[in-house]
């Protein structure tokens, strides 16, 4: 059956990856970002403007309900903790946690009026539930994606689904600045059982599974897809 997916941060990274795995089944797709790049040959796909950090939403009026939301935006902001200030640790909240929950809050009526279930994917990180170093701000804001998660899938139970996909480190735009030399590379895909770095199609079909109905049965979970990274020990 054909849905409506709105995925916000979709023009890019793992985004981008979600919007074309569901345009290979002919969802409708609504894709929130600041700009419109990298989804002009994608037919179901509809743009519409977003700002997450100013509460933005210019989606578009004839639409009434959804089937699903996915809320792709983040940062990779990598420190030591004595240069972490509080305008830092602001920006990276309003990035990963406001505008996540203004998103929610802005869509919810839209689920709501649905007639059949639908679900909200968020994304989290391997960060939380590994101690990393320089991750503070992973781990805090990306914790607080897990805590969101958990309570919102209480809450919403049983019309409204909500999981998240907590990656390793992933081949995109954000990241790619600690894969800028072979060796760095080579050191990253070693950390991990499965010898190798993710992509963002890794994290799509995750979380396209997770946004269909084949997940029915599935609330309130952090799947991780992390080449093992947080289960198995390092060899």
């Amino acid at each position: 059956m054909k849905k409506n997916y709105v995925i916000i941060g979709g023009t890019s990274g793992i985004g981008l990856a979600v919007v074309k795995l569901l345009s290979q089944h002919n969802h409708h797709l609504f894709v929130g970002s600041r700009n419109e790049r990298n989804i002009n040959d994608v037919k179901q796909a509809t743009f519409f403007h977003c700002n997450v950090v100013d509460n933005t939403f210019e989606f578009p009026k004839n639409i009434d309900t959804i089937d699903g939301l996915m809320y792709c935006p983040g940062s990779l902001s990598l420190m030591p903790f004595k240069r972490i200030k509080e305008n830092i640790i602001m920006n990276e909240f309003k990035i990963n946690v406001f505008g996540l929950l203004d998103s929610i809050n802005f869509f919810l009526p839209f689920l709501q009026k649905n007639k059949e279930k639908s679900s909200i994917v968020l994304l989290s990180s391997v960060a939380v539930s590994l101690g990393m170093k320089y991750h503070t701000l992973v781990g805090a804001t990306k914790g607080a994606v897990e805590g969101i998660t958990r309570s919102l899938a209480a809450e919403f139970a049983p019309k409204i689904r909500v999981n998240a996909v907590a990656p390793s480190i992933t081949k995109t735009a954000l990241s790619k600045k600690f894969l800028s030399s072979e060796k760095m590379k080579n050191d990253l895909e070693n950390r991990h059982p499965l010898n190798r770095i993710g992509y963002p199609e890794d994290i799509a079909h995750a979380a396209t599974y997770l946004l269909s109905d084949k997940s029915d049965w599935i609330t309130g979970q952090i799947i991780h897809v992390d080449g093992g990274l947080s289960s198995m020990s390092q060899h």
